[in-house]
């Protein structure tokens, strides 16, 4: 796998949609049994993981989100963290992609931000997880989900802790460019570039013209490379046309919104939430080939 460092605001990349929707579908409880599957039903993830490789995704997402101790406390497997990381990123390195990000997730412990001890506690839990993925190949680490500025620099103080792959951040806004918590997508900006993200992102459930602004926003902040997840709810190809409240109604909305989300500076582009390798497609018919639109980066 090359480096993915190297290919920086160069060529456009699609990362894979979630494994969980596919496995929904085959029965699988993912809300329980997701990091178990991958011990005991690699064959299954693997093969959600193709549907999307087949579909033209560039880079695999390993399902690994939640690999912070304190997660896989909740299923009894807090001892298996080495074992569930192995098994995932086999998974992933099996299909020969491109590139394989390995995901970690919000570890789900309390937060006060005014506490040390309750800072440097949730700091551990991310560099545990960081730790898990020692002497493995995969090409960044994905932290993803987070919903709130504070624990994301808990989990890029953590990782930054252990290693210093390519870190790529994402936080989820809503409509108006905030986070769950009331904080500005740029106070979650900031603390990307304060902690050492390698590149900053968000995933959004709002219609394309507010993802079209965050991307931008996200290319004025710092001359990082930017990802943008859009996040599909119901996938509803009979409802005829987009909303606010399900904009991402089927696959064929999200081949504009890979055009767009590259015009405004996107390097990396991600079908998120409900989103089946279909959508990961679309995303790969709008961009594949195409250089990013960065005329604010020089690139060398």
């Amino acid at each position: 796998m090359p480096d993915i460092a190297l290919r920086f605001h160069r060529d456009m990349l699609v990362l894979s949609s979630p494994v969980a929707p596919v496995l929904v579908r085959q029965g699988f409880d993912v809300e329980r049994d997701l990091e178990y599957a991958c011990l005991v039903e690699s064959e299954a993830v693997r093969d959600a993981l193709r549907l999307s490789q087949m579909a033209g995704a560039q880079c695999l997402v390993a399902c690994t989100e939640g690999i912070a101790p304190a997660r896989l406390a909740h299923h009894g497997m807090e001892s298996r963290a080495d074992e569930v990381a192995r098994a995932a990123l086999s998974a992933a390195s099996e299909l020969e992609p491109q590139h394989v990000f390995a995901e970690v997730g919000p570890c789900g412990l309390p937060l006060d931000p005014t506490s040390k001890a309750s800072l440097n506690e949730n700091r551990d839990q991310y560099a545990r997880a960081a730790r898990s993925f020692a002497g493995l190949a995969f090409d960044a680490f994905f932290l993803n989900g987070f919903s709130h500025p504070v624990d994301l620099k808990c989990a890029l103080m953590g990782v930054r802790q252990v290693s210093d792959a390519p870190v790529f951040a994402s936080v989820d806004v809503d409509g108006e460019g905030r986070t769950i918590d009331g904080a500005s997508f740029e106070d979650a900006l900031g603390v990307m570039l304060d902690y050492e993200a390698s590149v900053v992102g968000f995933s959004t459930i709002a219609p394309l013209d507010v993802a079209e602004s965050l991307v931008r926003r996200a290319a004025g902040a710092g001359g990082l490379p930017v990802l943008a997840q859009l996040a599909v709810g119901t996938c509803d190809p009979r409802q005829g046309v987009a909303t606010d409240a399900n904009p991402y109604y089927c696959p064929d909305v999200l081949v504009e919104a890979g055009v767009r989300l590259r015009a405004a500076g996107a390097q990396f582009l991600r079908a998120a939430g409900n989103a089946t390798p279909a959508y990961t497609g679309a995303l790969v018919a709008a961009s594949e080939g195409a250089d990013v639109v960065r005329p604010d980066v020089e690139v060398r």
